[in-house]
């Protein structure tokens, strides 16, 4: 194992499948610069020809992603997910339909790295954490790591997959470190992990929800509450067993999800619970979301917005209650 910091994980992913696969290639606004770090070094490495600058239009290139991967590429592309409103034609009317609409003749392996650059004052037009929307759209996998062992198996699965995959990159934990196992390293979609065993509520956290989630069970851990967090890792494919299996034994449920509380990744959560586990539950479920409001610039309003270790506590607490 090798502490690594989260950002350089995406950079070895990234190297390891090019130097791996000559089909795999990354595309994406000033990545030879490396602006956000995760693509430091690839040019010197892979050359031009492999490392491609694009024009500052989301339209044009995610579809000639979705091109290239139909004639036996791999791109890889580097975006915000702020600009994938820019190029949901491509995105939804193509990247996720095709397969299905040529009858299974043709395979789209593309990977979209969406960064979600929110909580630094970014303000409404760059701080959108999408991925409930593009969990709606069926021929999508979606995988949102919250760590960076985990960003490198996921994002490494993604490269190999022969399936449109969209890797949500939390930008707060971009300079967050963690072990990464050395050597080839794998992470398979449609399984969650239990990050800390627990029996009286089960919370299930998305991408930097699992860090806070993880933070107020070791605190209410000292008042004798003994939580018990999941980490989906993929919510596309979505492990429903870990949770029903988790929530059998805890009989409560919170889900922390950094997206808007409506229509979110918690809802559907625990809406599959509801459905599924409902003679578990001994307490009504609690979604810790983001307000439903547009993010303000200020940063002191700005910190209201997301779940939070105070949020999840009082959530956890609630369930307790009856």
């Amino acid at each position: 194992m090798a502490e690594t910091v989260f950002v350089e994980a995406i950079n070895q992913a990234t190297a390891e499948e090019m130097r791996r696969d000559e089909a795999v290639f990354i595309m994406g606004e000033d990545i030879r610069r490396a602006v956000y770090g995760s693509t430091a070094n690839l040019l010197s490495e892979f050359g031009e020809k492999r490392v491609l600058d694009t024009p500052l239009s989301e339209n044009g290139f995610f579809g000639a992603a979705v091109g290239a991967s139909l004639v036996g590429s791999r791109p890889i592309v580097e975006t915000l997910t702020s600009f994938m409103w820019v190029a949901m034609d491509q995105l939804v009317s193509q990247a996720a339909k095709m397969r299905y609409m040529f009858g299974g003749q043709a395979t789209l392996p593309v990977v979209y790295r969406a960064l979600m650059m929110y909580g630094g004052g970014a303000a409404a037009h760059h701080s959108d954490r999408s991925y409930p929307m593009f969990m709606n759209m069926p021929g999508f996998k979606v995988a949102i790591p919250s760590n960076p062992a985990d960003m490198k198996g996921l994002l490494k699965t993604a490269v190999r997959d022969n399936d449109p995959v969209i890797v949500f990159e939390d930008g707060t934990l971009y300079g967050s470190r963690g072990e990464v196992p050395e050597g080839e390293h794998l992470v398979p979609f449609g399984q969650a992990k239990i990050v800390k065993e627990g029996t009286d509520c089960t919370v299930v956290g998305v991408a930097a929800g699992v860090g806070h989630a993880l933070t107020a069970a070791n605190n209410l851990s000292k008042e004798g509450i003994s939580v018990e967090v999941i980490d989906p890792r993929t919510l596309v494919p979505l492990d429903k067993a870990t949770i029903l299996q988790s929530v059998a034994k805890t009989g409560r449920l919170v889900i922390v999800d950094p997206a808007h509380k409506v229509c979110s990744a918690a809802s559907e959560i625990s809406s599959i619970v509801a459905e599924e586990g409902f003679w578990d539950l001994q307490a009504p479920i609690q979604k810790i979301a983001s307000e439903q409001v547009h993010i303000p610039f200020s940063p002191a309003l700005e910190k209201l917005v997301y779940p939070d270790v105070d949020k999840i506590s009082k959530g956890i607490k609630k369930t307790l209650e009856n």
